[in-house]
């Protein structure tokens, strides 16, 4: 039977829902709020209401969006994120297969699993000057190609470990069905195992691809001018002058406007992977 919440009980977590939900908005209500306003309104105190305390403008975008390298960086990101977040889910759907259906030897599963993720807790900036020679000598540097290689490695273990969970609750029966009559293991993989984790692959690729698209630090490493993309951007609108606010909230408002509208629209997709065997029967 299921427990009845006091009403004291149900103040406390409407209050905390209310605090989360205001610490992950207020971001962008303040990104879209500097964006509209002129420049001597972002530095006056009490001009938070549009139209009732500031003449809102959109003078900012059209600004910004006519600057050649502002849809590079665009450009840029898109690429970058959506080539990395397909090659890590290509990649580690196939890993996660591996894991889930078959049994190593020296090196077992666990062995496997460990390194993955040992490959997500390691900090990136271990990493930046290695990274870095190796693409001077390949002559990768300033290339979108590379951040995509590197973007991939570093969201790959979100698939491998995603993914391998769901495929582990799947029946192997069903697999070894279609191999009765006549599939071969990839066949069965492809014909029996992708379909039934679809939601999860969807989940999954939009996890990495967010990942991908926030990424910084290889970006500003690695990047000089035509492969930038939009978080280093953002970073760029401070000058001699300060920091120019209406620029950083146009600048910010269009880096996370595509990550949250891919979410929005595959979000029916992310419920459904991300809980997918959570539930027992």
């Amino acid at each position: 039977m299921r427990r009845k919440t006091s009403p004291i009980q149900s103040i406390l977590i409407g209050g905390v829902m209310f605090v989360a939900l205001l610490w992950v908005l207020f971001p962008f209500y303040w990104a879209f709020l500097n964006s509209i306003k002129q420049p001597a309104d972002t530095f006056r105190s009490g001009a938070w209401i549009p139209f009732l305390q500031f003449q809102p403008t959109l003078d900012h975008w059209i600004s910004e969006l006519s600057i050649i390298e502002i849809r590079q960086a665009l450009l840029n990101s898109t690429i970058i994120s959506l080539g990395a977040a397909t090659l890590s889910v290509l990649l580690g759907t196939l890993a996660a297969y591996a894991l889930a259906r078959f049994r190593f030897g020296k090196s077992d599963n666990g062995s496997f699993t460990t390194w993955f993720l040992s490959q997500r807790i390691l900090p990136p900036v271990v990493v930046v000057i290695p990274f870095f020679l190796i693409m001077r000598q390949l002559q990768l540097l300033d290339n979108v190609f590379s951040l995509m290689l590197l973007n991939a490695t570093f969201t790959l273990p979100f698939p491998v470990i995603i993914l391998s969970q769901m495929i582990r609750e799947l029946p192997p029966e069903l697999e070894e069905a279609a191999y009765v009559d006549g599939a071969s293991v990839f066949q069965g993989f492809t014909r029996v195992v992708l379909p039934l984790i679809m939601p999860g692959l969807v989940a999954t690729w939009i996890i990495c691809m967010a990942f991908s698209w926030n990424e910084f630090l290889f970006a500003l490493s690695l990047t000089t001018k035509s492969a930038i993309p939009m978080p280093v951007i953002i970073a760029g609108a401070e000058h001699t002058r300060g920091v120019q606010f209406w620029f950083v909230g146009v600048r910010v408002m269009l880096t996370m406007l595509p990550p949250v509208i891919f979410a929005l629209l595959a979000q029916r997709y992310i419920i459904r992977g991300l809980t997918l065997g959570a539930v027992k029967g």
